[in-house]
């Protein structure tokens, strides 16, 4: 089993204060939550699960409404950092038969279904301990780590994040060339998200619901 793991434990401050997993990620009201997770599951994965963090009440409430269901993880601590919230997904996926775990960001919710199953299919022909597309010397999301890394995840130093074990592994590393735009567009702030979708973010009292302008 290869789950699917998406980090949306951030204070998103850098978008102002507006939760990212709950902005609309195109006028039919989808959010990015809700685009990520249908990514994930048409491109392969066997289950997904979710990591909250700062601010967890409207995204569990809104992960609740998704079908097939996601299991929903709390990072207790997201002020570490994003192995925190790495580390309180393996809590729920580091379980018998799993051998590995695929991994994105709520932030990059323009992902496209092709380089999920281009990246699963990679680690599933090479067993390579990781795997992530690439573009242009440019490295994206998201990213297969193999269980025989999870440990070194779990003993990494929180203040040098995964990035380590990352370089630790490049040399055996295998980089799935894609012609994908979202595979390496953050969307962190209202001028990215002005950039990628033509309108201003909604103002956080909306909590995502609805598209600027709607209505």
């Amino acid at each position: 089993m290869i789950p699917g793991v998406v980090l949306a434990g951030g204070a998103s401050s850098r978008m102002r204060g507006r939760p990212k997993a709950l902005l609309p990620a195109g006028p039919g009201g989808e959010t990015f939550l809700e685009r990520i997770v249908s990514t994930l599951r048409a491109g392969g994965v066997d289950d997904v699960v979710v990591v909250t963090g700062h601010r967890p009440a409207p995204i569990v409430r809104r992960a609740a409404l998704l079908r097939p269901r996601v299991q929903v993880a709390r990072n207790p601590h997201p002020e570490r950092g994003q192995l925190s919230s790495l580390l309180a997904a393996l809590e729920v996926v580091d379980q018998p038969g799993v051998r590995a775990m695929l991994v994105t960001l709520v932030d990059l919710p323009l992902i496209s279904i092709s380089t999920v199953r281009a990246v699963l299919d990679a680690y599933r022909r090479t067993g390579a301990p990781l795997v992530r597309p690439g573009r242009d010397g440019k490295h994206g999301h998201p990213v297969v780590f193999d269980r025989a890394l999870f440990r070194e995840l779990r003993q990494a130093d929180p203040a040098g994040g995964a990035k380590p074990v990352v370089r630790a592994h490049a040399a055996h590393e295998c980089v799935v060339a894609v012609d994908d735009d979202g595979a390496f567009t953050d969307v962190d702030t209202p001028e990215d998200y002005r950039r990628c979708f033509g309108v201003p973010p909604p103002p956080s009292e909306a909590d995502g619901r609805g598209w600027p302008g709607a209505g």
